[in-house]
């Protein structure tokens, strides 16, 4: 019977580098708005404007990028059964379903992005940078699928390093590229603005679906051959990740929801908002490298019957995140005024923001526990009552708080009120779950 390593060494080897590897993601956005927040002109309409464009990219990219935990959880399940030579036509079939889903969904938005960034009511110059910045950044969309796919192989075959040397390349280029294109250097580069915000963005996308194609071929035996018969797993990849996408999209509501009613009240509101969730996202990716050692092992467990040792993970795994997210409260206000600094130097703006600071980090808790049971559960292959949650928490949530919320006129702390009360809801109802159905298995 194969031994599973669930040690605290084991555990660090796979969420260090899911750390580094999933706050690359959240870098290239904070990059954007830091350097484009920072222009000497029309500085605070173009942060607003990276912030509407980068929610409503990130919200088709968080729908599409679940097929990467069901990648993930089929392979690692596989692995744990002792059953990975059957999934050797799964691999290709898998990235080509991902990249294709994301053709169709770019091609399905990209005529109407007017019209959707009205809704999300930018105007004047907001709209006018938003569309700017939009019409370059999306063709990142299908490099960023790739990637992710990839991504979910290696995270199933219990490997986050090359993931992570990826990442940490990509993010690194991206922020020389950001200083350059944007502010330009004479002689070299004409200033860009926020056209030269996106442009570095999207080369460094392209530069990492090179790199995860590369190392897929050279440190794996994985084969990327494409045969007509129709693999198997296929069927439940396609299944889990209907379910996700459906999840995705109550997520989204919520994200799309706050940026709205954000956009509504004020160019300095959604400046502000841009930062905090710029924020808010770049903690909850650190927090997801743990909740990724626990879907890579959690889904292995399941697979070999190891119901104890998976009990046993899952309280390792939420505890390490609990620390982890106290520093990250203890590092928010430490640095409380100097966070602000870095995007703005909008004294309405970074008012507006050190108001609602404080309510982003009494979130982080919750989302320690919240995230890392949302990634054990994706590795058990539970994504229909991830769904069933995730739409509960959005329409007796967050939306029935947001509107107490605004019918007190809270602004933007009411937006970001509602946000946490999503999240708690979230992790609640996980624990519950988790309680219910495999505490009774370990024993």
């Amino acid at each position: 019977m194969q031994k599973i390593d669930i040690s605290f060494k084991r555990i660090q080897q796979l969420a260090l580098p899911a750390i580094v590897a999933g706050i690359a993601e959240p870098v290239l956005s904070l990059t954007d708005a830091a350097v484009v927040g920072n222009i000497a002109e029309y500085g605070t309409e173009s942060l607003a404007a990276v912030g509407i464009v980068g929610t409503f990219l990130s919200t088709i990219i968080w729908i599409l990028a679940q097929t990467r935990s069901a990648i993930s959880a089929i392979v690692s399940q596989n692995l744990g059964a002792g059953k990975i030579e059957d999934l050797k036509s799964f691999p290709a079939q898998a990235i080509l379903f991902n990249v294709l889903l994301s053709l169709f969904l770019l091609l399905a938005t990209y005529f109407f992005v007017e019209e959707i960034l009205v809704f999300l009511r930018a105007e004047g110059k907001i709209l006018e940078f938003s569309k700017d910045y939009y019409y370059i950044r999306v063709w990142g969309f299908p490099l960023t699928l790739f990637t992710f796919a990839i991504f979910g192989i290696f995270r199933g075959l219990q490997n986050t390093f090359w993931p992570m040397i990826i990442a940490t390349l990509g993010a690194v280029l991206n922020i020389g590229l950001d200083f350059l294109l944007v502010y330009g250097m004479e002689g070299v580069v004409e200033p860009m603005g926020v056209k030269g915000a996106a442009w570095a963005s999207l080369f460094a996308q392209l530069v990492m679906a090179i790199l995860a194609l590369v190392f897929l071929l050279t440190k794996t035996e994985v084969s990327l051959k494409l045969k007509r018969k129709i693999h198997p797993e296929i069927k439940r990849l396609i299944n889990m990740s209907l379910n996700l996408f459906v999840r995705s999209v109550a997520l989204n509501i919520a994200l799309l929801m706050a940026i709205r009613e954000a956009t509504s009240l004020g160019k300095e509101y959604i400046a502000a908002h841009t930062i905090a969730i710029n924020l808010w996202l770049f903690s909850a990716f650190f927090i997801d490298g743990y909740g990724a050692a626990g879907n890579i092992l959690g889904g292995r467990l399941l697979g070999a019957k190891k119901y104890k040792k998976l009990w046993v993970l899952t309280k390792r795994v939420n505890i390490y995140n609990l620390v982890v997210s106290l520093l990250l409260v203890v590092s928010g206000l430490l640095f409380y005024d100097q966070l602000g600094l870095l995007f703005t130097k909008d004294t309405l703006v970074l008012s507006t923001f050190y108001g609602v600071f404080f309510i982003v980090l009494i979130s982080q808790p919750f989302n320690a526990l919240g995230f890392t049971l949302d990634a054990i559960f994706k590795g058990l292959g539970e994504m229909k009552y991830l769904r069933n949650i995730l739409i509960a928490s959005t329409f007796l949530g967050f939306i029935p708080t947001l509107l107490i919320c605004n019918y007190y006129d809270l602004k933007l702390k009411g937006i970001w009120i509602a946000l946490v009360v999503w999240i708690a809801f979230r992790a609640v109802a996980l624990a519950i779950k988790f309680k219910i159905k495999y505490i009774p298995l370990a024993k």
